[in-house]
């Protein structure tokens, strides 16, 4: 809200008459933040063990919480054609590696869950992915999304590179199998030029994963500055120390509180203001 009303000061200069002074304060008023409702579904039938056991988090003032410093020092000190989709035949209902496993040790798994287009980035994030696959770090990969006419041409050569890390690649046909390899993720990662919400990384989220977003754009009115990168060797200095520490990411309670941005939660909140006299 405060970056509209910040703006509409130089937007007005703009327009050649009629120019209402201090519309900013007139308004300010009677603006409101409804964010965009989500349904969040039950998903404790597929989340391993450890995300089961995990304990929810009281949200404080600012509805988050920081980062243990403990936690901190841990991550900081360790520094084919691409639209089809393979995850069917690779996963089979689960994904590859994952099925029944509980074992903490295993390689962190990274998910993008984002739209195959330039506007995500995608460029950012496997560069990132290359640079711990030169260092010689283990992880496990699920590219995600929906691929439309203009697929980047990185994502082909991404699959060929990482195949070897790649457990789901590509569209997945149902909302379940979608929820299912959430729940199995560790990390979500999103490298987004253009948001306006970001659905995606909050049903992550929601699943148990460890979020990673630019601090840019929507992110930072959503997510506490633990999970914010600013520059590219930030984003990868962080998943280098959860590739080493990958247990770290399946301890973490991730502290935002998706219930605020539920349909439950946020119902009353719309019809109260689509019902009020005044509109």
């Amino acid at each position: 809200m405060d970056s509209f009303l910040s703006s509409i000061t130089s937007f007005m200069k703009k327009i050649p008459d009629h120019r209402p002074r201090d519309l900013d304060q007139l308004i300010r008023p009677r603006c409101v933040v409804l964010s965009f409702p989500l349904q969040f579904p039950d998903v404790s039938r597929f989340l391993p063990k450890h995300k089961l056991l995990r304990q929810p988090a009281e949200p404080g003032p600012a509805g988050d919480l920081i980062m243990s410093r403990n936690e901190q020092q841990q991550i900081s000190s360790e520094g084919e054609d691409p639209h089809q989709s393979t995850s069917g035949a690779r996963t089979n209902q689960e994904p590859v590696g994952e099925e029944g496993s509980e074992d903490q040790d295993k390689p962190l798994h990274i998910v993008w869950p984002h739209r195959w287009e330039h506007d995500k980035n995608p460029e950012l994030f496997f560069n990132t992915l290359l640079k711990l696959k030169e260092r010689q770090l283990h992880f496990h990969l699920s590219v995600l999304g929906e691929t439309f006419t203009d697929v980047p041409e990185v994502f082909s050569e991404a699959r060929r590179v990482l195949d070897p890390h790649i457990l789901n690649w590509g569209f997945l046909p149902s909302k379940e199998e979608y929820l299912r390899v959430l729940c199995q993720a560790d990390v979500v990662v999103s490298t987004s030029n253009h948001e306006f919400f970001g659905v995606a990384m909050l049903e992550a989220v929601h699943c148990g994963c460890f979020p990673l977003c630019p601090k840019a754009l929507v992110y930072p009115e959503i997510f506490p500055g633990q999970y914010l990168y600013a520059t590219p060797e930030q984003l990868c200095k962080r998943l280098q120390g959860l590739c080493r520490r990958p247990d770290v990411a399946r301890r973490h309670i991730v502290q935002v509180n998706t219930a605020s941005f539920s349909w439950a939660s946020l119902k009353q909140r719309f019809q109260d203001l689509l019902a009020a006299e005044h509109l």
